[in-house]
This record gives C-alpha cells, sequence and structure tokens, in this order.
C-alpha cells in the first residue's frame, strides 16, 4: 500500500499551524470560546479568518472601515504577541492598539515597533499560515530581543 503524496502547502501549513505563536494564538481563541461552539472545530478552521489571499484583498476597497470581527482578530494577534512575549521574558505584558477615526476611516496602530498610519486595517490578515506564524515571531523575536538588550528597562 503507497502512501498518498502530501502536498507541500499541507505540510507548510502543518508546520505553521504547530509553531508557538500560533499556538499561543489558538490558546487565547479558544478560550474566548465561553459557549462550546468552537469547541469541535480544528485550529485551522479557527485561524481560517486571519488568511486574506491577494484576490480577497484586491476585492476590498482601498479605505474603508473596518467591521467588528476584523477587529476582533487584530486584538487576539496582538495579545497574542503580547501574551508569547510574557511566557518568553517573564515580564508581563500588553498590547497598546488604539484605533481612533481619522478623515476617511483611517486608524493610528500603536504596536511593537512603533507608530503606524493604518488605512487599509479593514484589510488585516495574511496570505497564509506561514505567513501568519512568521508575523508574530518577528514581532514575539523583536520584543524579546530589546528586552535582553536592555534589561533594566522592560520591568521599569
Amino acid at each position: 500500500m503507497s502512501e498518498a503524496a502530501v502536498s507541500p502547502a499541507v505540510d507548510e501549513d502543518e508546520a505553521a499551524l504547530a509553531n508557538p505563536f500560533v499556538r499561543c494564538l489558538v490558546r487565547l481563541i479558544r478560550a474566548q470560546d465561553s459557549y462550546g461552539s468552537w469547541e469541535g472545530k480544528s485550529d485551522a478552521e479557527l485561524l481560517a479568518d486571519f488568511i486574506v489571499t491577494r484576490k480577497q484583498r484586491h476585492a476590498m476597497p482601498v479605505i474603508g472601515d473596518p467591521e467588528p470581527d476584523v477587529l476582533w482578530r487584530l486584538d487576539m494577534f496582538y495579545t497574542a504577541v503580547g501574551l508569547a512575549i510574557e511566557e518568553r521574558s517573564g515580564l508581563m505584558t500588553s498590547p497598546m492598539t488604539e484605533m481612533k477615526p481619522m478623515g476617511a476611516s483611517d486608524a493610528w496602530c500603536s504596536r511593537p515597533g512603533g507608530w503606524s498610519l493604518c488605512r487599509d486595517i479593514h484589510r488585516f490578515g495574511f496570505e497564509t499560515f506561514r505567513k501568519l506564524a512568521e508575523a508574530g515571531t518577528k514581532l514575539v523575536d523583536d520584543a524579546t530581543a530589546a528586552i535582553e538588550a536592555y534589561p533594566g528597562v522592560a520591568p521599569a
């Protein structure tokens, strides 16, 4: 009996879903499920809304108001970054993301690494699970490196 060939994309998704940051994000999302409606869903199903393909992104307007679901995903992502930093460093962290309407639904986003003007926050998402894992891991790695570089500043 021969084994079925597994596509590289499936292997890549499985590896991304096993990433420590992604595991942290999944735990956080599952903790939000107070009614058990996500109990039977796989991790990939829970994170499916974080994936926004290029085709989906192009179908969205350049400037638009973010829906509550998008803001929730943005909050979950950055809260997971904070939790992963806390797990690694032992220091309590919390994300600082503030959304303020500025004209045509622009928003100022405070995020690890600095402030940026987010005109397309309604398009928040990642091309693949691998890119989701890479983005979260990079933010965690950068913050952890800063904590290690300046050990006296972080606990102050």
